[in-house]
Order: structure tokens, then C-alpha cells, then sequence
């Protein structure tokens, strides 16, 4: 199979139309930045870590969820265990952990954890030919783990199109959110 030609990232030149138009779009952008409560970005618009460490420890929970939607013929391979690659849903639990330990690896501005804890649940949907994965880590830090269940979540479901694709190329993955955090000066959040 062959590749398409790269192409080549081209700065854009003070006077073209594009380069006016960022700039005047980040004229706009650069207020919200600064008054915003977007806590990775400075008094300058610049990212930057967060500081944690005036922060309490405290028991942090967070829980996320997503689905993959595939055909049924292939929602029935992986129900039944016979899909070519092996325990599609086993594997799937695996990715997911090891994502939540390495998100720092991953997002650029995530502290790392030392997670606590980490479930990955799956649970097959057969009316919608879906798999449904639901993830929940732990720490006791100064920091919350919604980016540790979240790239569970999104990684657990990339797993199974991995190891599904060669039956279903089309499957979709969506609805990937957070549905509720504990701990810290926030306190308790759910989604409604």
C-alpha cells in the first residue's frame, strides 16, 4: 500500500490572509486565556504543569465510561471468545490498566500518579451490537484521576478495535465522558 506524500508544515508569512486570521483569532483568544479558569495556562496565555503542592491529600476517585459499536457478526466473535487475536475483553481490561498507570507518559501536563487502584468493567450489549467499558481509578493525592479513568477508557475500546479489525473495520467508538469524581477541594461530582 502506498503512502501518501507528506507535506511539509509551511509557517505562515506576515501579509497572507491565513496568518491574519490567527492573529486576530488569538487577539480574541488570549483575554479568555488569562481570565478563564483554564489552569493550565499562565497570566501570559503560556501551558504550563500545575502546582499541586499547597494541595491536601486526599482519597480521589474517578469514574468514566465509553462504547465501541461494531456489526453483529463481530459483536458475536467477541461475546463468544472465538475472535482470531484471543480474550478480546480479557486484553481489552489489561490495556486499560496499564493506560491509567502511563497517562502522564501520554498528556503532556497530567502529573503522574501512583494509582491506588484501577477497575476496568465490560459489558457486552448485544441489542446494540456495543461493548460498554467503564473504568474507575483511585489515588490518595494531591491530584484527581479523571485523565487516568478517562485514557482507560478510550484505550480499553482502541484494544478491542485492535483486535477486532480485521473482521470490522467500521467500528465507532464514542460517548467517552466522566461520571463522577470524589475528592479534593471540589468535592463530589456526578454527571447528570
Amino acid at each position: 500500500m502506498e503512502s501518501a506524500p507528506r507535506r511539509r508544515f509551511r509557517p505562515r508569512r506576515a501579509g497572507s490572509a491565513r496568518y491574519h486570521d490567527t492573529a486576530r483569532h488569538m487577539e480574541c483568544v488570549r483575554p479568555l486565556l488569562m481570565s478563564d479558569p483554564l489552569t493550565h495556562f499562565d497570566s501570559h496565555g503560556q501551558a504550563h504543569m500545575v502546582d499541586v503542592s499547597a494541595k491536601a491529600e486526599t482519597h480521589r476517585v474517578a469514574r468514566a465510561t465509553g462504547t465501541i459499536r461494531m456489526q453483529p457478526a463481530t459483536w458475536a466473535l467477541i461475546a463468544s471468545g472465538q475472535a482470531g487475536k484471543g480474550d478480546v475483553i480479557g486484553i481489552a481490561r489489561i490495556a486499560a490498566i496499564q493506560a491509567a498507570k502511563r497517562t502522564s507518559e501520554l498528556i503532556p501536563l497530567c502529573h503522574p500518579l501512583p494509582l491506588t487502584r484501577v477497575s476496568a468493567e465490560f459489558t457486552l450489549d448485544e441489542a446494540a451490537s456495543a461493548v460498554h467499558c467503564t473504568v474507575q481509578a483511585e489515588t490518595f493525592g494531591r491530584t484527581g484521576v479523571e485523565m487516568e479513568a478517562l485514557t482507560a477508557v478510550q484505550v480499553g475500546l482502541l484494544t478491542i478495535y485492535d483486535m477486532c479489525k480485521a473482521a470490522d473495520r467500521g467500528m465507532v467508538m464514542g460517548d467517552i465522558r466522566l461520571l463522577e469524581k470524589q475528592g479534593g477541594k471540589s468535592g463530589h461530582w456526578v454527571a447528570t
